[in-house]
């Protein structure tokens, strides 16, 4: 009979990281329960159509099928890495599609509607992106100084930051470049053609931003959204006075303006008012008295939430939390056994810190307004399933880092 180590457990079971998702998942159904609550009529409706309660059959489902994910080693899965990316690139497509496609909010087809829950591709397709470029990446060294397989790394970065920026989805498409960008460094892709890139990706946003603050409307050939204009000009201090306005155009221009920052405006005050302690939960007047929009309170505005009613503790627990998960993330990808597990690894965590940086960033008005969510903490369920599934991947590599 084959003896077990006697530190089996700790060699198989990241302990850090399972407690950081754990800490993540009490602190998003608190929260979103908080947020949610706040509503006018949330008391009368009964507990199973309440949106913390959907949020944990989430965290369940995500969980569950994490946990099946650590069973089976990593590379098995990469070796279905295509057939998972095409599949996404499929649903992306058809989400374009009027009549498969749904809209909410601003008009952005986004979602697919399966009936009692909405589906949303772009977030299934940043792990199977992750998924496909670590396999494509892992090839030897000598590979990796083509040309070629550089270009053919950024066109799986392109072609669904193309379809999502489609849909319109600014803030998710954008994902796509700095975990693709990252992983392709790590790989050993010669400098030289990142810089490039970069050096592209920075044109490209002088030109965006070229095209919103100084070319007229009827010369700019960027199709971003009104709303997606407005928060970009909202970020940058950008007027809406036209020139030579009339005294009625430009109350107008502020009435506009005064709109277009207002959930930045008490997203911040949110944060600030919480103090060292926080006002308590669900007692948050922000929140409460619905000057937090209601509609985004419980999504991307979820740590104003945290914020006002656990206040500066609350917060640093936050940013322990993450702290925790990245840096077990990076733990991992030193651990792992092959360039494969070692691109899992740092594509999952490029994907998890860009996401908190946005949307904290955002929080504080440190970045512009963006319908990226924060992980394990903003509602959602595609946004919960596919951060626990890419959370059950990255321990999947750790788990499995001494098998040959």
């Amino acid at each position: 009979m084959t003896n077990l180590p006697t530190n089996f457990a700790e060699r198989r079971v990241h302990w850090p990281l399972l407690a950081a998702v754990a800490g993540l998942m009490v602190i998003g159904a608190l929260f979103v329960a908080s947020a949610t609550m706040a509503r006018p009529g949330a008391e009368d409706m009964a507990w199973y159509r309440q949106g913390w309660f959907r949020q944990l059959i989430w965290y369940g489902l995500g969980t569950g099928l994490a946990a099946v994910l650590m069973l089976r080693d990593y590379r098995h899965f990469a070796r279905w890495a295509m057939v998972f990316y095409w599949g996404s690139i499929l649903l992306l497509g058809l989400v374009l599609i009027k009549g498969i496609g749904t809209t909410h909010g601003w008009g952005a087809r986004r979602w697919i509607d399966l009936g009692p829950v909405q589906f949303q591709p772009s977030e299934l397709a940043k792990l199977s992106f992750i998924l496909a470029m670590a396999e494509f990446l892992s090839r030897p060294a000598a590979e990796l100084r083509r040309p070629g397989v550089f270009w053919r790394g950024l066109g799986l970065a392109l072609l669904p930051f193309a379809l999502i920026l489609k849909e319109p989805d600014l803030s998710s498409a954008l994902v796509f470049l700095p975990v693709g960008l990252v992983m392709m460094f790590v790989a050993g892709v010669p400098v030289r053609y990142l810089g490039r890139l970069l050096g592209a990706v920075g044109l490209t946003g002088f030109i965006l931003l070229a095209d919103i603050f100084w070319l007229p409307e009827n010369l700019q050939f960027i199709n971003l959204q009104p709303y997606q204009k407005r928060r970009l000009m909202v970020y940058f201090g950008k007027s809406f006075v036209p020139p030579n306005a009339t005294e009625a155009e430009r109350i107008e221009a502020l009435r506009a303006y005064r709109d277009a920052s207002y959930n930045a405006d008490q997203a911040l005050i949110s944060v600030g008012s919480g103090g060292f302690w926080g006002k308590g939960w669900r007692q948050g007047t922000q929140n409460s008295l619905g000057y937090l929009p209601r509609g985004v309170a419980h999504n991307d505005f979820i740590f104003s939430v945290i914020a006002e009613e656990s206040g500066f503790v609350g917060s640093l627990l936050v940013l322990g939390l993450y702290g925790a998960l990245l840096f077990s993330g990076l733990h991992i990808a030193g651990q792992a056994r092959d360039p494969l597990g070692r691109l899992i690894a740092v594509g999952i965590v490029t994907f998890f810190f860009t996401h908190v940086f946005i949307n904290l960033g955002m929080n504080i008005r440190l970045m512009p307004v963006t319908g990226i969510p924060l992980p394990l903490l903003s509602y959602g369920g595609t946004s919960a399933l596919v951060t626990l599934l890419a959370a059950g991947l990255l321990h999947n590599v750790y788990s499995h880092r001494n098998q040959h």
